[in-house]
């Protein structure tokens, strides 16, 4: 069904991401995940050529949770699509947050934490250029990330 095999570890915890995914059924809401990784105290932050006005210029990898998949499997996919890297652990929910898409239908992206098999090589599709970005400082995101890294700190 999908174009690579998914078996990372989940210290998560299998019922927290079957919880998550209930509730925005029960919500009505579509899902997404975005994923931070971390690598000697930074995360990676992907960027696209172009910024849009209004838009925050970097991004977590992230993704749209396919009909009948896991969040387990969208977390995997996510990192390895968009930048070629392999999950082996997704460590703990974020948290999340909710908005419209541009189409205007209600979305929820749930946040995870994840550990790399590696930090390299990067290989993008979705987007023109990549940073890691120390946690220290003030990041160039949305308010709505930047709470989602605070609770990664933390």
């Amino acid at each position: 069904m999908w174009d690579f095999e998914v078996s990372p570890k989940q210290s998560i915890g299998e019922t927290v991401l079957e919880e998550l995914r209930e509730r925005a059924a029960a919500d009505g809401v579509a899902l997404r995940v975005g994923v931070v990784v971390e690598h000697n105290d930074a995360v990676l932050m992907l960027e696209h050529e172009e910024h849009v006005e209004g838009r925050s210029p970097l991004h977590l990898p992230g993704t749209v949770v396919r009909p009948g998949e896991s969040l387990a499997h969208a977390v995997v996919r996510a990192v390895r699509e968009e930048t070629g890297l392999t999950v082996v652990d997704i460590v703990r929910h974020l948290g999340s947050f909710d908005y419209l898409s541009s189409a205007g239908k209600p979305v929820r992206r749930e946040h995870f934490a994840a550990e790399l098999a590696a930090a390299g090589p990067i290989r993008l599709t979705n987007y023109a250029n990549y940073r890691w970005v120390p946690l220290a400082g003030e990041l160039p995101v949305t308010t709505s990330i930047r709470r989602i890294l605070m609770a990664y700190q933390e």
